[in-house]
């Protein structure tokens, strides 16, 4: 009870700070009060502190048993392991709000480190606009969803949960708890949630930057440059948590792909699509004086889709594998979704015309011009794609009906819209600044135009592939042999001036401009992944089949043989049966795999683990579907021959790794 009161208390104390921060850093502007700002920046600072505690506590909580909590009750149980109680902190709503909270408290305490001396003007409404969110769901946590809540029992065995004794109750403390849910056990879990909170929250500080300087009227591009590596980091943490989605996914849903067009999934990757086009669209601000406008509603569109994935996660609005219980959060979020919009909306449109461009764009065929082609088809993406997750909402809203948005709809709409990006980013930086010709990008595209489409084309009749694999692998070919020769357009000038060896000069032309070479090196690992993608969504093939033990199936080449069956109980409580199946190839044994199903007594779930052969060519997935009894009287496998769906987590590696090294410091 103590802990669990200190934690209720530390949540409501960092409110407190954020409500007093945001209104003093307001008020020290207006009364002109140094003293009063560095108040405001000190109670800012205080959330972090606070919510350290509260979150240590609940993981105390959690490790130590105390299933008189309701939170720890849900999300934990005494077989656990102890990283799993550790990680249950965000495996459940209220717990992974207090984690959010604390992320952004940190995020925040690491912003007002800094001394802002040539953006002072800013710094007070950065800290409110920062303190207000903050405390938005710093009040979810202390109304709606506090994971300090405990169970208490009245005399006719009602069971409550509150944070003070309700009259005529006593504390009920159950033996065990439920513990987390199996799907969440998967290392992946692990990482993969605050991956995404990290990627969300990131770019919450630009937004802050980006709305002060609407408010102060300042129209250059400073909060952007100040904000350039925040904008980085979030994107670069957002990509990295929708890579290890997509593994988890593979490895534990037991499917046989890596997305599902799920609603939450989808509500993940819009933000990833608007801060995109805004990483590549200010660029245009800062070497050209261009999209002024552009930029600013595009930070804004990431903010509010960053609020409105979070909503469709804890609401429980859509159903979906990965979202959370239907709570009470749904009104409350949407109105801070829309009020948060209207308000930064109309900041915009009030400094629309002090906003004008420095120059007009003269060409469609320029950088610039490509470049808003560019921001077109992300929101033309994000428009589909947004359209499909809210449809179903709106639907039952309107008719009473629950209609299903599936992955038919979204391949069909955003698969034209994702070749034609592949293609532009080959095209785009070849292109000139300012002017744009036809002719002289003709000229340097022809080339690996003609390859990439005799490659494409040349592959798909080889293997008799569709002709949609045509277009994909064409467009893939011609973005890397483009991208490639910039690498050693440039290394071969720099060969020509400093002397050095071909390595050195790559290295030492990459490094002393880390932004455009490191840009390169992102395109090539989105080439990797749309190879990866061609090759499980056109070529996947599946079979499913009742099989006897030594018997086989067959596919894509593949023989597959039951060899036997095993059941036993684990240590962590699971009772796991698992099967053990030889992969053959041409009449050699390739392979043995494990598929498995676990069983948790304590949530009475069921986690289907496949078993996989990787190779760079394809992947052979076997699911043990179900089983007789007696294990000679055979049992049942689902298996999946995904081609080159290695070449998408290779290239998720090097798209992360990309841009951890555009956002390093750049060398004198």
């Amino acid at each position: 009870m103590l802990l669990a009161n200190l934690g209720a208390i530390a949540t409501f104390l960092a409110w407190l700070s954020c409500i007093y921060a945001s209104v003093m850093s307001v008020l020290a502007v207006r009364k002109s009060r140094a003293d009063w700002l560095e108040s405001a920046r000190l109670a800012a600072f205080l959330s972090w502190p606070l919510l350290t505690l509260a979150c240590l506590l609940l993981i105390v909580l959690i490790t130590q048993g105390h299933f008189e909590v309701a939170y720890v009750s849900r999300v934990s149980s005494w077989n656990m392991p102890w990283y799993l109680k550790v990680t249950a902190l965000w495996g459940g709503q209220q717990g992974s709000l207090l984690f959010w909270s604390w992320l952004m408290s940190t995020f925040i305490g690491v912003a007002l480190l800094r001394d802002w001396k040539q953006e002072r003007d800013l710094y007070p409404y950065v800290i409110s606009v920062l303190s207000i969110t903050l405390a938005f769901f710093l009040l979810l946590n202390n109304v709606l969803e506090n994971p300090f809540v405990t169970y208490w029992q009245d005399a006719f065995g009602t069971v409550s949960t509150a944070l003070f004794p309700p009259s005529g109750t006593t504390l009920l403390i159950p033996e065990d708890g439920n513990g987390l849910n199996p799907l969440l056990r998967h290392p992946g879990m692990i990482i993969h949630p605050p991956m995404l909170y990290l990627g969300f929250i990131g770019f919450i500080i630009p937004y802050a930057f980006a709305m002060a300087a609407l408010i102060v009227g300042r129209t250059d591009d400073a909060w952007m440059r100040v904000t350039r590596r925040w904008s980085l980091f979030a994107w670069l943490f957002l990509s990295l948590g929708l890579v290890l989605g997509g593994r988890w996914a593979y490895d534990v849903l037991g499917w046989g792909g890596y997305w599902g067009w799920d609603p939450v999934e989808n509500a993940a990757l819009l933000p990833w699509l608007s801060g995109t086009a805004f990483l590549h669209s200010v660029v245009i601000q800062e070497k050209r004086g261009m999209f002024k406008h552009w930029n600013l509603a595009l930070v804004i569109i990431t903010y509010s889709l960053v609020v409105l994935g979070t909503f469709l996660t804890r609401s429980g609005t859509l159903s979906s594998v990965h979202a959370f219980a239907a709570s009470s959060l749904g009104p409350v979020f949407l109105s801070y979704i829309t009020l948060m919009a209207i308000v930064a909306m109309a900041m915009l449109f009030y400094r629309w015309n002090s906003l004008k461009p420095e120059r007009p764009l003269e060409s469609w065929l320029s950088k610039e011009g490509l470049f808003l082609l560019n921001n077109l088809l992300f929101m033309v993406l994000v428009v589909t794609i947004l359209w499909g997750v809210l449809y179903p909402i709106f639907s039952e809203l309107f008719t009473g009906q629950v209609i299903t948005v599936g992955p038919p709809f979204y391949e069909a709409t955003t698969g034209p819209i994702w070749l034609a990006l592949v293609i532009l980013m080959g095209v785009a930086p070849l292109s000139a600044w300012n002017v744009g010709s036809a002719k002289r990008l003709g000229k340097m595209l022809w080339l690996p135009a003609v390859v990439g489409l005799a490659l494409g084309i040349g592959l798909s009749w080889l293997y008799q592939l569709r002709w949609e694999s045509a277009a994909g692998l064409s467009a893939a070919f011609f973005t890397t042999l483009v991208t490639l020769s910039e690498y050693f357009r440039g290394a071969a000038a720099r060969r020509r001036t400093k002397n050095e060896p071909w390595l050195k000069a790559i290295w030492n032309m990459a490094i002393r401009n880390r932004r455009r070479y490191g840009g390169y090196f992102i395109h090539l690992g989105v080439v990797l992944m749309a190879v990866g993608i061609i090759g499980v969504e056109l070529f996947q093939t599946t079979t499913q089949g009742s099989i006897p033990l030594h018997g086989s199936l067959q596919l894509a080449g593949y023989e597959m043989h039951y060899e036997k069956l095993n059941q036993f109980v684990a240590p962590d409580g699971r009772s796991v049966t698992r099967a053990v199946v030889s992969v053959w190839q041409n009449g050699r044994q390739v392979g043995e795999l494990y598929p498995r199903q676990d069983f948790y007594p304590d949530t009475q779930q069921t986690s289907t683990i496949p078993g996989v052969r990787s190779t760079l060519q394809d992947d052979f997935y076997v699911l043990l579907v179900g089983w007789e009894p007696i294990a000679a009287q055979g049992a049942t496998f689902k298996i999946y021959h995904n081609p080159l769906v290695n070449w998408l987590w290779i290239g998720g590696i090097i798209f992360v790794l990309g841009i951890t090294f555009a956002a390093w410091r750049e060398e004198a």
